[in-house]
């Protein structure tokens, strides 16, 4: 099922120069140090600045264009000093001579990361913590995307405030369309796509709407999952920042994006975006994310789909909410009769109306092929007309009647819905091999019927960990445990630029996508929740709210399980399944502050590398920035490395609940190892009060060496659960 997701990946692209016709042209993203004396300058006081930086050209070409203008592709000012533009590796080596260079790379390719939801969170129209938390009135969130289909009823504007009095971004589509107060400013900054920023894509159609889409009524798809759709925040505003489309996705775009975000007054920005693992000065998204918390404003990023592989994760700074991809409680049901006695419960999009009738059963591989069929004409030497096949795709050309889909092995118990052109089901690798056992065995003609049931909801195994969705331990920085939690990223019905069952006169056109692209907007929704309702808490507090006051357990009230209906870890859940109306009444919150975070990055690199992230220079080894490990970061969350010597961290709690509360530690037992609370006990008088406590970590036994286990440590009182996870390495 890989093929269904976007997948990380992250290569060398090469740019070649409009202006030359060497090949050794590249986009290279430049970041510099601004002298004091400049440090004031407007933005476009820079640019000639910038254009210092560049080689020696020709004062103006025969047209009076600056030749600068061939060269530069993007110039920042938020996210860093810098810009991005086209040179040769031999220019760069000379521009590393010039006074206030730091730093430059040549930019790397990304890819993105690609109704109910809100009701299984927990938020009701009209109800409870969705109308408390005002639907994220007042909230604007960024979305660094594919843009947007401005018509779409789900970006309608009725009952929407006007934006805030900060907004300073821009409207860039034209004609017909428009921006309105909910919709308030759409931009494209993809540099290979000119033009407004339309998305001929949909996944940032589907992200925009999922984060902050207005209520549509009778949203649906095939005619299942029939309701009023709606985003997690519906009254936050949207800003939209096209950087790419599919097969074009570049890292001086997104940094362009989340640089014009920043300086237009976003709250939330949302990225369903990333490349494999690498060292945050390195990273564009994470040092564009960084700018962004220090200016207050929360960054929400998809974890990747490269799950269920160990150390596959995106998008792994400690300022960055890092969101993995759950399953919603909601089946497209389409069950498999075989034989007489046996039913599997499978999933598709297409539902045909009549009684199941049974047919003969063939499988479509062999031991070679397996499972999964292919075009290459292999059915053509088995009879399938007329019958149920085990097999993939080419069953209606080869005259099958209607087919079983096997799960690839690694999605275990892990299905989705798929709009298929004739009677199917898609069901798990343990029911397909028990399937491929019933026709290898039977003694008579082996026969299955598939049964359609509708749209389905209550499925108590939910949430599950999906398949796809990537899994720590964190390479860039072992010592903070991601992802940080999971959101709904399943089968996630959302709105989509055209209609994909062919009702072409239809406005309120939805899709059914999976991946962690449709976690992460879930979860920038639910920060935009808890701005609105706490206008004051920091990026950190935010976050922190979200991951202490996380689920563990399913709807059945069981631990969530993974793809392979077995217990899951926090490499896989983090802190746990969001829980937006107990994440808006957390109790306690663990802040950060930008120093603190500075402090960190000392420990892990040098001071250009630093410096590269943080936008400025800072002296490691002076009496303000000595480093400090990673595991004594105030985060939500411990991971730990634990030989022969035991350690000690701190943490410290900000009281954001009742006034006069009293907290008791309770730690649950991690496997060898001695975890030691001090104090047991917590008291505060009043808001905003601070308490600091230790950890005490030590072995219990020295034989283990490589392996991880896993506790939690919560502070629990009348009316709070504060419970943040714990992940220790045991070495020799």
């Amino acid at each position: 099922m890989d093929c269904m997701f976007l997948l990380a990946a992250l290569c060398i692209f090469t740019y070649h120069l409009g202006v030359s016709a060497n090949s050794s042209f590249e986009t290279y993203i430049v970041h510099l140090d601004l002298p004091a004396e400049l440090g004031q300058l407007l933005s476009e006081d820079l640019e000639p600045w910038y254009d210092s930086f560049l080689p020696s050209e020709p004062e103006a070409e025969p047209n009076g264009n600056n030749p600068s203008s061939f060269r530069i592709v993007h110039t920042y000012r938020n996210v860093i000093t810098g810009f991005a533009a086209k040179l040769s590796p031999d220019e760069v080596k000379e521009m590393e001579k010039k006074r206030g260079f730091l730093y430059a790379r040549p930019q790397k390719k990304y890819d993105f990361h690609t109704t109910h939801s809100p009701n299984f969170l927990g938020l009701h129209q009209f109800v409870g913590s969705w109308p408390g938390s005002n639907y994220g009135e007042g909230v604007i969130i960024g979305m660094i995307d594919s843009g947007i289909t401005p018509a779409h009823p789900s970006f309608d504007d009725e009952g929407m405030p006007p934006p805030p009095a900060k907004w300073k971004g821009k409207c860039e589509l034209n004609g017909t369309l428009s921006c309105n107060n909910k919709l308030i400013g759409a931009r494209n900054f993809a540099s290979e796509l000119p033009g407004p920023p339309i998305d001929d894509f949909g996944h940032g159609t589907h992200t925009a709407s999922t984060s902050a889409g207005n209520f549509v009524s009778g949203a649906n798809i095939f005619g299942q999952a029939n309701g009023t759709a709606s985003g997690v925040a519906p009254l936050a505003h949207l800003a939209i920042y096209r950087v790419g489309s599919l097969g074009s996705l570049l890292e001086s775009d997104i940094l362009a994006g989340m640089d014009a975000a920043i300086e237009d007054g976003v709250d939330v920005l949302s990225l369903s975006i990333g490349g494999p693992s690498t060292p945050f000065y390195e990273d564009s998204i994470a040092i564009g994310a960084f700018s962004a918390i220090e200016k207050g404003i929360f960054v929400s990023c998809s974890a990747g789909n490269g799950g269920p592989d160990d150390s596959s994760l995106s998008n792994e700074a400690p300022w960055i909410l890092t969101v993995g991809a759950s399953t919603i409680d909601r089946k497209i049901k389409a069950t498999a009769f075989v034989g007489y006695k046996e039913a599997y419960d499978g999933e598709s999009l297409y539902q045909p109306k009549g009684l199941p009738k049974l047919l003969p059963l063939v499988y479509g591989g062999n031991d070679t092929i397996g499972a999964w069929c292919d075009d290459s004409g292999f059915l053509d030497d088995i009879d399938v007309k007329g019958k149920v096949v085990l097999c993939e795709m080419v069953v209606k050309d080869a005259g099958g009647a209607a087919m079983i889909l096997m799960n690839d092995e690694i999605d275990g118990y892990f299905t989705m819905p798929l709009p298929h052109v004739l009677p199917a089901t898609l069901v798990s690798h343990d029911a397909g091999v028990k399937i491929k056992a019933y026709i290898n065995s039977s003694s008579t003609t082996p026969i299955a019927a598939i049964s359609f049931g509708g749209t389905v909801i209550g499925d108590k195994n939910a949430p599950t960990v999906t398949s796809f969705s990537s899994r720590g331990p964190n390479s860039a920085s072992p010592g903070i445990l991601k992802p940080d939690i999971i959101g709904p990223g399943a089968s996630i019905l959302a709105a989509w630029p055209l209609s994909i069952d062919n009702y072409t006169n239809e406005k309120a056109t939805f899709n059914m996508v999976s991946g962690t692209s449709m976690s992460c907007p879930h979860l920038s929704g639910v920060a935009a929740l808890i701005k609105s309702a706490h206008p004051d808490w920091s990026p950190a507090m935010i976050k922190s709210a979200i991951m202490t006051s996380s689920t563990q357990i399913n709807l059945g009230n069981n631990p969530i399980l993974d793809e392979r209906h077995l217990p899951t870890d926090v490499f896989a859940i983090g802190a746990g399944h969001v829980n937006p109306p107990m994440a808006l009444d957390p109790g306690l919150v663990y802040d950060i502050l930008t120093d603190d975070y500075i402090l960190y990055l000392c420990f892990l690199y040098t001071e250009q590398q630093v410096a590269t992230i943080v936008h400025k220079k800072i002296n490691c080894n002076g009496p303000k920035y000595t480093g400090v490990p990673e595991a004594q970061l105030n985060y939500p969350s411990f991971s730990v490395v634990l030989g022969y010597t035991g350690y000690i961290y701190s943490r410290t709690v900000t009281n954001v609940g009742e006034a006069e509360s009293t907290y008791y530690a309770r730690v649950e037992s991690v496997p060898g190892v001695n975890v030691t609370v001090e104090p047991t006990v917590i008291s505060f008088t009043e808001a905003k009060q601070q308490s600091t406590y230790k950890v005490y970590f030590s072995r219990e036994e020295f034989t283990t060496n490589g392996s991880y286990v896993q506790g939690s440590i919560a502070w629990i009182s009348t009316k709070h659960v504060v419970r943040i996870p714990i992940s220790v390495k045991l070495v020799l």
